[in-house]
């Protein structure tokens, strides 16, 4: 049970913060005084994309969250006080246990004991999607494994241009069209074959596809049959 005097010190505590509570309450973190135009400085919001106000919404929502907070500490440190007043403060409000005196020392406000506290536990639920999901570039301990990694992000926007140019690769061959690394690289086919060739959606063959035309025209270029074949 605790003493006389602890039980002074705790109330002066609460008190303290009773006070800096209601100073923050007050104004309810600016809310009510200062509108979304005077945070953000504009004089009408009409013609703002809300992605534009997106720092200033973070910042407003934010002190929403923070007022509830303190509302909720407010109404906690009131019926702290109020045990205080009626005696029972420091004794668990369900088994009337006495509360350790390092738990009050954490958290003056606390009314119950650690195995009756209202919060028992924190929810960590996720989207039950997740567990079948994962992101777009990840690593993992599968080293046969083929993903979408870095590199291909890379190559996938190096394709539609950068500031290289054809005297920054060493391939003299490289047009500007193929201003990234590993230009060369096939795309969704392992063998160059597989490239050219095109099925309907049975998988019968049912010709070939330009790709194979420009092939063709860079094997006349070098002089050369096929690559097949020496």
């Amino acid at each position: 049970m605790l003493t006389q005097q602890q039980v002074t010190l705790f109330k002066k505590q609460l008190m303290q913060l009773k006070k800096e509570t209601e100073a923050h309450l007050a104004d309810h973190y600016g809310m009510t005084t200062a509108q979304v135009n005077e945070s953000v400085g504009e004089l009408s919001n009409y013609d703002n994309h809300p992605g534009d106000t997106a720092t200033e919404l973070y910042e407003r929502e934010k002190d929403i969250a923070l007022n509830e907070h303190s509302e909720t500490e407010l109404k906690a440190i009131n019926q702290a006080i109020k045990a205080i007043e009626q005696g029972t403060y420091g004794q668990c409000a369900v088994c009337r246990i006495d509360i350790p005196i390092e738990r009050l020392e954490a958290l003056p406000t606390t009314l119950y004991c650690v195995d009756h506290t209202e919060e028992q536990s924190v929810e960590r639920v996720r989207p039950v999607e997740e567990d079948i999901l994962d992101s777009d570039i990840s690593r993992d301990d599968e080293d046969d494994t083929t993903m979408f990694d870095a590199e291909d992000a890379w190559q996938r926007v190096g394709k539609y241009g950068s500031s290289e140019t054809p005297s920054d690769f060493y391939d003299t061959e490289k047009t500007y069209q193929d201003m990234f690394f590993d230009s060369d690289e096939l795309v969704g086919s392992v063998e160059e074959l597989e490239g050219f060739l095109l099925s309907d959606r049975d998988g019968k063959f049912i010709g070939v596809n330009e790709r194979h035309e420009h092939y063709e025209d860079y094997l006349d270029d070098q002089d050369v049959n096929s690559i097949m074949y020496d």
